[in-house]
């Protein structure tokens, strides 16, 4: 089947409001995940990067031990994280798995009041791929549907709303996500009914409970 490409926004408000975590979830791919201006419109401060072909240089600020090495580190823009997923076949179902606990960690995770963690504040979350179009619309619709139960009871409600929330158009579905990454959040669903959660949140926004 061919692939169809359309124009769409560089991201995509998926959800406005994450309960319980109050937040607004947007889904992006590499050009709207490279903007930092265009993040910080939307109050974007955590980036979970789906893709393992893929990476981003958010470095600002260089530590003073850089001094002479190849490649830049120190502080970066806003709060990263990456998972790593191939878009097809390729990578475990355990990793998607990985990829909802990083996903719903990010929006829990209470950072030391130390200055080597400067991104203290929480505020909204972007999920990103390379296109914006597979790896991330599986992990986001996995993670709303074990997290907003009551709103996207079951996985295909999650995943219909967010193909439409990220403009996807039906000829695109075969491949939004592909069907191997489709297998893969319906086996870490199962797995989240027997892990569970020892997250619940108590973060006030600000960095301390």
């Amino acid at each position: 089947m061919g692939t169809a490409h359309y124009e769409r926004p560089a991201i995509n408000l998926i959800e406005e409001n994450v309960t319980p975590f109050d937040v607004a979830l947007y889904i992006g791919g590499r050009e709207g995940t490279a903007d930092l201006p265009l993040l910080k419109k939307h109050g974007i401060s955590i980036v979970v990067n789906c893709a393992v072909n893929l990476d981003l240089n958010y470095v600002l600020t260089e530590e003073p031990s850089h001094i002479d090495a190849p490649v830049p580190y120190g502080h970066g823009a806003l709060r990263y994280y990456k998972i790593g997923l191939v878009d097809g076949a390729g990578s475990p179902a355990s990793m998607m798995l990985a990829g909802y606990y990083i996903l719903r960690g990010a929006l829990v995770q209470e950072m030391p009041d130390r200055p080597s963690y400067p991104h203290r504040e929480r505020g909204n979350i972007l999920v990103n791929c390379r296109g914006g179009r597979s790896r991330s619309t599986a992990l986001v619709s996995l993670f709303l549907h074990k997290s907003m139960p009551n709103t996207y009871p079951t996985m295909e409600a999650a995943l219909a709303h967010v193909r439409e929330r990220r403009e996807l158009r039906p000829d695109e579905w075969h491949e939004t996500p592909k069907q191997v990454l489709v297998d893969a959040i319906k086996q870490a669903s199962d797995w989240i009914d027997m892990i569970g959660h020892d997250d619940v949140p108590r973060y006030d926004g600000k960095g301390t409970e």
